[in-house]
């Protein structure tokens, strides 16, 4: 009988240990996983620097989760035993007026796993029912882990709402801007445009299909994309970084009338925009937190194979070097896109 687990702890800024943590006692619709991958957030590295405006530390960390599950509870009807699936690691009450209307993205109490003590950086993992899904045949377990990352850009792409044959622009070129680059290409964008600052990042985005890149450290992006589109700017835009410059950016980028998408999350929240652009341009700035049903859209582009989740993954550790891969994504110059952990390769 398992009663306790080695799980990656950020006791300090810039310090992952292993810390061995108890294994909670299984409720009747509980199942217990075999934690397989685990990937990279960008709320991880907020974490890891002390800096994500909602964490304190020492605090676990890990939460795009693959695995098998190996114990049910009692009461478990959805998924059985040996099933492959991912975990979507979101909290919420049930009971608020925007859970019982379906957005249980807004529940007025939602938390996440790793927040509430249960990192997945460790080889098991105790979930409900309701927040595992089950895996396509010819899904890894890689692209399992992938699955909530994915989800988030889904359903920030169906907040922007692009009509087809929009233009699009992204501003971010880590995981989450290539995988919203390609959740708009399924949107029908007919031209969508990427900046960033990752020369080997821009080349992977050109790889997936992106129209045109742009190194924001080496040009005007605003301008870059205003000389794309005659002038007028881009339908819709997407900030996937999280800082005030490239928010900015992607307002001014904007065609009269657009819509600017927020995904990023902003170390520093307090930020200065330009307030007269939305007045005088007439756009619109959305924000999309997290994603609501967008697991299950996103397991259905998996296994019609409409989306290379594990393209961007270019480097993999065990779980005893979860420190080493934080290090690699923390480097300036870092080569790394999306990093995955192997917690068990069998």
């Amino acid at each position: 009988m398992i009663r306790t687990r080695p799980m990656a702890i950020v006791s300090e800024a810039g310090v992952i240990t292993f810390q061995d943590m108890p294994l909670p006692e299984l409720g009747p619709s509980d199942v217990l996983i075999k934690v397989k991958v685990v990937t990279i957030c960008g709320s991880d590295l907020h974490i890891f620097k002390g800096k994500h405006p909602a964490v304190d530390l020492p605090a676990p960390v890990g939460h795009e989760i693959a695995g098998e599950i190996v114990t049910v509870g009692d009461s478990v009807s959805r998924v059985s035993v040996g099933d492959r699936v991912a975990v979507e690691p979101a909290l919420v009450c049930d009971r608020c007026v925007f859970c019982l209307r379906g957005d249980y993205h807004l529940c007025r109490h939602i938390s996440f796993q790793y927040r509430r003590g249960q990192g997945g950086f460790t080889p098991y993992f105790v979930a409900d029912q309701r927040w595992v899904h089950q895996l396509a045949e010819n899904a890894s377990y890689l692209e399992g882990a992938l699955i909530e990352p994915m989800s988030v850009c889904v359903h920030a792409v169906r907040r922007a709402n692009p009509g087809f044959g929009d233009n699009v622009a992204i501003f971010g070129d880590g995981a989450i801007g290539l995988f919203t680059l390609q959740a708009a290409q399924l949107a029908g964008a007919s031209s969508i445009y990427l900046a960033g600052i990752g020369e080997q990042r821009l080349t992977k985005a050109l790889a997936l299909g992106a129209t045109g890149v742009v190194n924001s450290l080496q040009a005007d992006p605003v301008a870059y994309l205003r000389e794309q589109t005659d002038g007028l700017g881009v339908d819709r835009s997407f900030e996937a970084v999280g800082i005030r410059q490239t928010l900015v950016q992607s307002l001014q980028s904007l065609k009269k009338g657009g819509t600017a998408v927020l995904i990023g999350l902003f170390e520093q929240p307090d930020v200065s925009l330009p307030a007269n652009i939305f007045v005088q341009q007439e756009i619109g700035l959305l924000g999309s937190q997290g994603y609501a049903w967008d697991f299950q859209r996103t397991l259905d582009l998996i296994a019609s194979g409409r989306v290379q989740l594990d393209a961007i993954v270019t480097h993999h550790f065990p779980l005893d070097q979860v420190q080493q891969a934080f290090d690699l994504l923390m480097q300036a110059d870092t080569p790394a896109i999306k990093v995955a952990v192997i917690v068990d390769e069998d």
